[in-house]
């Protein structure tokens, strides 16, 4: 009789690469060569009968049955690890307060969840969403929350940290919220799909509330290279500005994962100047910490990276 089923491996190593959008990426996620990425895909197709991904120059997206197996795929790799953590002793029980910041994977961050309390049925999540000057403020505060996601700017591979928006952190307070960093994106300048795509100056600028340190570091950055500019509109939150982008209300900055529906990277020659790259990163763990708390930390680490 033969085998029914999926392999493990190479189903963990189809969900890398439909989360990444490409074979390299979803490689240096399983720590595998882009070969034997390739290979495994090959056999998964084979296995399921039918084509998973769509394969072009931006990368790869999942074909309608790709995506039907990848839902099924994040259940069972949820539950494979849920029953390993059980039987280990680790099983999650009980309630857990997260405080993340918006900037995070505003298009993935409900399924990052909702994969995290599936593998995690017995804990109760409670989710709030803050910027992260104040996630880090909170950073030794047990009041607020119990796991902090932050974001902070980088200045260059291997440069110094900030957080997000402001030009440099003091050394106590940088080292106390400097957690454990879990993915790195590019800022970049975004307009609307249907924009000029080169827009005049002064540049319409469509901006968060001054509250925002990304948001005043941007106002710095354009003051500082003498861009002319006018702000045309302020949203709330990065929705609001995804929004505000999207009906053509100007020009904003965004990093990677915030783009999308409707919301595309300007031009690299429209005369504004280069950004930095965001590190989004977990706080560290607190002095006197449950052992829930911190279980939990490392669970949602494989998940956020």
């Amino acid at each position: 009789m033969s085998q029914r089923g999926f392999d493990f491996t190479q189903l963990r190593t189809f969900v890398a690469v439909a989360d990444s959008g490409s074979v390299s990426a979803g490689a240096e996620r399983v720590f595998l060569s882009q070969s034997s990425v390739s290979e495994q895909l090959k056999k998964l197709e084979e296995r399921a009968g039918q084509p998973l991904f769509v394969r072009g120059r931006q990368g790869v997206s999942t074909t309608p049955a790709g995506a039907r197996l990848l839902e099924h795929a994040r259940r069972i790799l949820a539950m494979s690890e849920a029953a390993f953590d059980d039987l280990q002793g680790r099983s999650l029980d009980g309630e857990l307060r997260i405080a993340i910041t918006d900037y995070y994977r505003p298009h993935d961050i409900a399924r990052i969840l909702k994969t995290f309390s599936e593998q995690h049925p017995r804990l109760k999540l409670h989710v709030t969403v803050l910027p992260s000057t104040v996630i880090d403020s909170g950073a030794q505060d047990h009041a607020s929350f119990d796991i902090g996601l932050s974001a902070r700017l980088v200045s260059g591979p291997g440069g110094a940290r900030a957080t997000a928006g402001s030009q440099a952190a003091t050394g106590s307070r940088a080292a106390s919220t400097a957690g454990t960093a879990v993915r790195r994106e590019k800022l970049l300048w975004a307009s609307a799909a249907d924009a000029d795509p080169r827009p005049a100056a002064p540049y319409q600028l469509v901006l968060l509330p001054a509250t925002c340190l990304l948001q005043r570091f941007v106002v710095r950055l354009l003051d500082e290279h003498k861009v002319a500019y006018v702000v045309s509109h302020s949203a709330s939150g990065v929705a609001g500005l995804q929004l505000a982008l999207k009906a053509g209300l100007g020009i904003s900055c965004l990093n990677e994962s915030s783009l999308g529906g409707g919301v595309v990277a300007c031009a690299a020659n429209i005369g504004l100047p280069a950004l930095p790259a965001l590190e989004f990163h977990l706080l560290p763990a607190r002095a006197g910490e449950s052992e829930l708390v911190g279980n939990a930390r490392e669970a949602l680490r494989r998940l956020f990276a």
